[in-house]
């Protein structure tokens, strides 16, 4: 049998995984992947593969198509968010599959804070200046006592609450799918977009949906408070990239952190690479070591499960 890995962190860390495989009598395959592969690869390579691990690739019913036609047998989504992956082809062709759901929670959110100081306080501002030849010293702002605009509240959002409430920021959350039992008392709940005038910064970290995608649009921004801070680890199309850089250069829209964009990786052609008030991630808040390891391990049992495979 052969299992092909196409998630970058995975990938990363491929060479301490390969001995689960070989111990099983399975071969791991790991194509170069700098972000996600292209239809037309996936339609070849995942045929000839009995199991697929998929990272943020267009797993659309046209590959499942592809892939049900040759070995394909099982496939198992790496992380969180699912929005990539066509859940209803699979079922409509017999291959089970499966996310690694309530994982990444902390370390997105450590992220997700680190913006939000790093925005208040310029500091990636100072480091280009330094960087310069220059000794800048911007006024930053103290997070105490102001506002954030907090999109989604699940594990991740939870857990970046957490953060923003423990420097005594206040925090107005956002979730249709809310589970109050979960959530701290401190968090103000509303409906998107009310209350957006209110808040000095917005965290984006939910999942992208048919009613999620560009939530932060030019109605939304417009809305927003004057000179309001933008961090986004969620999924890139959250945002419309065209709105935001136009609130960027109106100074609708003070500054921005963003790990994630409408395009990966982000075009060279894009206005955001040269916005001096930008901060810019290569989709990678959930990265760590200890998080990509128990991660690719829950997905090897997920896939050896389906496959009916016994670890040695």
């Amino acid at each position: 049998m052969k299992v092909m890995i196409t998630c970058p962190p995975m990938l990363g860390m491929a060479d301490s995984f390969r001995p689960i495989f070989e111990k099983a009598g399975i071969e791991c395959v790991t194509p170069n992947v700098v972000q996600t592969l292209s239809v037309e690869e996936l339609k070849e390579l995942v045929p000839q593969h009995d199991g697929w691990i998929i990272g943020d690739d267009p797993a659309t019913r046209e590959v499942f198509e592809a892939g049900k036609r040759g070995a394909l047998k099982a496939a198992v989504k790496w992380g969180v968010g699912v929005d990539n992956v066509d859940f209803d082809a699979c079922r409509d062709l017999g291959i089970p599959i499966k996310n690694t759901p309530n994982v990444f929670g902390r370390e997105v959110a450590d992220i997700a804070m680190g913006y939000v100081i790093a925005l208040a306080r310029e500091t990636f501002q100072i480091d280009a200046g330094i960087r310069q030849g220059q000794w800048p010293k911007p006024c930053g702002i103290s997070l105490a006592g102001k506002k954030v605009a907090l999109v989604g509240l699940g594990d991740i959002g939870r857990q970046t609450a957490k953060r923003l409430l423990a420097s005594d920021m206040q925090v107005i959350g956002y979730d249709p799918y809310v589970n109050q039992d979960l959530i701290s008392e401190e968090i103000q709940i509303a409906e998107w977009p009310n209350r957006l005038e209110e808040a000095d910064f917005i965290v984006l970290n939910c999942a992208l949906s048919a009613d999620s995608r560009h939530m932060l649009n030019q109605s939304a921004l417009a809305k927003a408070k004057q000179g309001v801070r933008i961090v986004n680890v969620g999924r890139g199309p959250l945002i419309d990239e065209k709105a935001l850089i136009e609130a960027l250069q109106n100074g609708q829209v003070y500054s921005a952190a963003l790990d994630v964009f409408e395009e990966e990786p982000l075009s060279s052609a894009s206005a955001l690479r040269s916005h001096p008030r930008c901060i810019l991630g290569s989709h990678n808040a959930s990265n760590t070591v200890d998080a990509v390891e128990h991660t690719s391990r829950l997905a090897i049992e997920t896939i050896f499960n389906f496959l009916q495979v016994k670890a040695a």
